[in-house]
């Protein structure tokens, strides 16, 4: 009898046991969640924190100056001096930066109406169909709308074309206003969906309340509908800034202007593996402050 207990026994062991272990998480729902984020959590750490570490590290090695090898592990800060000596590099991390405040300030004055409409005026059928047709860009390849634009800006192509008969020479628009136009196309979904789930959190009865004062709808939405509605912006911002500060296949495809991404991955591919270490830390350190402004005035919540 004795023989035939033990296997049921010792199959009733483990069973007994998860059920102490669900009995324990079920009055823990802490311990649960960092349970079930434990995977994703620990592949993030090892596969891109881990990759960046590393990355970053290569910044401070050595590169031969005789055989263009890189040693690793062998310290120099020769790359830090070459960024820091060479005024190209200051220049390029300049325009970079101003072309991504240029295309956030575009997005943000194309957006906003568009969210405005969508949120507070349009029906809902309306709204359905403006938030599909917000998406659908987002749906096609990112290579296929760059060629496309780059067969619209391109000598001969459509935009000359199109403003030939006015005059207008559009080749003559510039690299810069080609990477500027194409980047504020590509990221204006971004910048509409944060401003439009914004604008509908407002409650009509703050604004019922605002015309009930005697403001006028121009006063209304200065004093109550931007400042409610400016985090959400700022949330927006943080997607058209950043994308736009670390795109490089832009301005390699429509305009022959050099941004950080372009150097970045120019010295990589070369082998130069310390100065694009090294010059990645730029718009690292560019987004890192533009992540705490950004979370000073609560855009984190509208994400």
């Amino acid at each position: 009898m004795s023989t035939d207990a033990s296997p049921a026994a010792a199959a009733s062991a483990p069973s007994g046991r998860l059920r102490r272990l669900a009995a324990w998480l079920h009055v823990r729902p802490a311990a649960q969640a960092r349970l079930l984020l434990a995977g994703p959590v620990g592949w993030m750490v090892l596969a891109y924190l881990g990759s960046l570490f590393i990355l970053l590290l290569g910044a401070f090695w050595e590169k031969d100056a005789f055989t263009g090898q890189v040693e690793p592990f062998a310290w120099s800060l020769d790359a830090f001096e070459s960024i820091f000596s060479n005024d190209v590099y200051r220049t390029i991390a300049l325009r970079t930066i101003g072309i991504a405040i240029a295309v956030t300030l575009t997005d943000a004055l194309l957006a906003f109406p568009i969210a405005y409409y969508m949120a507070r005026v349009a029906s809902r059928r309306t709204r359905g169909v403006l938030i599909v047709a917000v998406l659908l860009p987002l749906w096609a390849a990112y290579l296929v709308k760059v060629y496309a634009w780059r067969a619209i800006l391109q000598s001969n192509g459509i935009l000359e074309w199109a403003l030939t008969p006015f005059g207008v020479d559009a080749p003559g628009l510039g690299a810069l206003v080609n990477s500027w136009i194409v980047s504020s196309y590509l990221w204006l979904p971004y910048m509409i969906l944060p401003i439009y789930a914004g604008l509908e959190r407002i409650p009509e009865s703050l604004l019922e309340a605002s015309a009930d004062l005697g403001a006028r709808n121009g006063t209304t939405f200065r004093r109550v509908v931007v400042p409610i509605v400016f985090p959400a912006l700022v949330a927006g911002s943080i997607f058209t800034f950043s994308l736009t500060l670390g795109d490089y296949i832009t301005p390699d495809m429509v305009s022959d202007a050099k941004f950080i991404g372009n150097v970045i991955y120019d010295n990589s591919s070369l082998g130069n593996l310390p100065l694009a270490a090294a010059y990645s830390l730029v718009p690292i350190v560019i987004m890192i402050v533009y992540l705490l402004a950004a979370r000073r005035v609560g855009a984190f919540e509208s994400l």
